[in-house]
């Protein structure tokens, strides 16, 4: 009973269904990841959010109770921009054997893109927000048909020569997640973008190609 009273005060009070109340809620969501961009997870209000947003206090608990249920809600939508990102260079994967560096390349920048977006925000995301069971859920599936697409591809290629594609294309999704959230997010990444990216490929397609 607790564990589930826990999880409502991590959920929207109520979904928007007219325009006026979808605007409202987009407002408040964009001044949520403002504040917790500046002030941090520990210094953020739902005062602060709502006077950023240009609404009342009530209205901002109409329809979310807390700000940890702001901060849950803007993971959410995080983690779904992140999968049509990534879905999209899935689906954008040049065919031919000779050009699986050029899509690991694209799956790099894509996922060095998505951490840089706003590294302070992406801190307070995925390291100071709660986690409830469904948004850890949502992340395992993400994660597994992101890595299913990457196998599918690896399996295309011949000059690929890892032992088990399935391994392999999750070693991939890892380590580039890994290195991407920690040098990206903690680190100092180099100005140019291309740089970083084209040390990262350099080091999958090496693990690609050796032989086992």
């Amino acid at each position: 009973m607790a564990t589930t009273r826990r999880a409502d005060k991590l959920r929207p009070r109520k979904q928007p269904l007219q325009s006026r109340s979808r605007d409202t809620v987009a407002a408040i969501l964009a001044a949520a990841a403002q504040v917790f961009t500046s002030r941090g997870y520990a210094s953020t209000t739902t005062n602060h959010i709502a006077v950023r947003a240009g609404v009342s206090i009530g209205s901002l608990y109409e329809y979310f109770p807390n700000k940890d249920a702001l901060l849950v809600a803007l993971l959410e939508q995080h983690i779904r921009e992140g999968e049509v990102i990534l879905g999209r260079v899935a689906l954008e994967a040049p065919g031919g054997a000779s050009h699986v560096r050029e899509m690991i390349g694209r799956f790099v920048r894509a996922m060095v893109e998505l951490h840089a977006r706003d590294r302070a925000l992406h801190r307070v995301l995925f390291e100071e927000a709660p986690l409830p069971k469904r948004v850890r859920q949502q992340l395992a599936e993400v994660e597994s048909r992101i890595t299913a697409r990457l196998e599918d591809y690896l399996r295309m290629h011949p000059d690929v020569t890892a032992r088990d594609p399935a391994l392999a294309a999750a070693i991939l999704v890892q380590t580039i997640e890994g290195l991407t959230h920690r040098l990206v997010v903690h680190g100092d990444p180099p100005a140019e973008v291309d740089d970083y990216v084209a040390e990262i490929v350099v080091l999958v397609t090496a693990y690609l190609a050796a032989r086992g």
